[in-house]
């Protein structure tokens, strides 16, 4: 009976074995297939061409950006009528979304070669998850990942949270990130779903500044 118990512990350890080296070794590929994936996109908006993914549609251009009230990360109260007489890029984004991680370097570099010139972000966490006001713990983990992406990435400017509550706004976040280009009189002059090039952000970003 020991014996058998000592040989059936041995197969069972053996077999636990096999699965977990299966799993880390499905789960490095999987790793492995994002950071291709994430290498090829950045490649190729490097050179100034655009993704699948873009789309530079939508029913607010040529029209006033709508007014919103937002918390920053401090619990500051911030409105779009803040920023009144500068040109903005409104970004819409998310700690989990791969274009977002992309894109935020060439954000934070465009905004400070362009911020004496009356240009500013802000950038609006979008995560989507659906938390309640009364999901206090939900709320600050939230806070607490946002937090850490805005130090890790060194952003200049202004992170404002729940961006989920003025998405219908805005025509809706059906793809991350999205972003809106505002003149300095507050219109919408360009638009992007999905993420573009570098180049194709600052051109925006000087079309604003007209």
């Amino acid at each position: 009976m020991r014996r058998n118990t000592i040989v059936l512990g041995v197969t069972l350890f053996i077999l636990a074995t096999f699965a977990w080296a299966g799993w880390a070794n499905w789960e490095y590929r999987q790793q492995q297939a994002e950071k291709t994936a994430a290498a090829g996109v950045q490649a190729t908006l490097e050179k100034g061409e655009t993704a699948d993914a873009m789309f530079t549609s939508s029913p607010l251009l040529g029209k006033p950006a709508p007014e919103f009230k937002l918390d920053d990360l401090s619990g500051k109260p911030v409105t779009l009528a803040d920023y009144k007489g500068k040109a903005l890029l409104i970004n819409f984004w998310a700690t989990w979304c791969g274009p977002c991680k992309l894109e935020t370097p060439w954000i934070v570099e465009l905004r400070n070669q362009y911020a004496d010139k009356g240009f500013e972000v802000l950038g609006i966490d979008s995560e989507g998850d659906d938390l309640k006001a009364d999901d206090k713990d939900g709320l600050a983990k939230q806070k607490e990942s946002v937090a850490k992406f805005v130090k890790q990435e060194k952003m200049p400017y202004p992170v404002l949270l729940n961006g989920d509550s003025i998405a219908n706004q805005y025509g809706g976040l059906d793809a991350m990130p999205t972003s809106f280009w505002v003149d300095k009189n507050g219109k919408v002059v360009a638009a992007q779903m999905g993420i573009t090039s570098k180049d194709d952000m600052e051109e925006k970003i000087k079309k604003a500044l007209q």
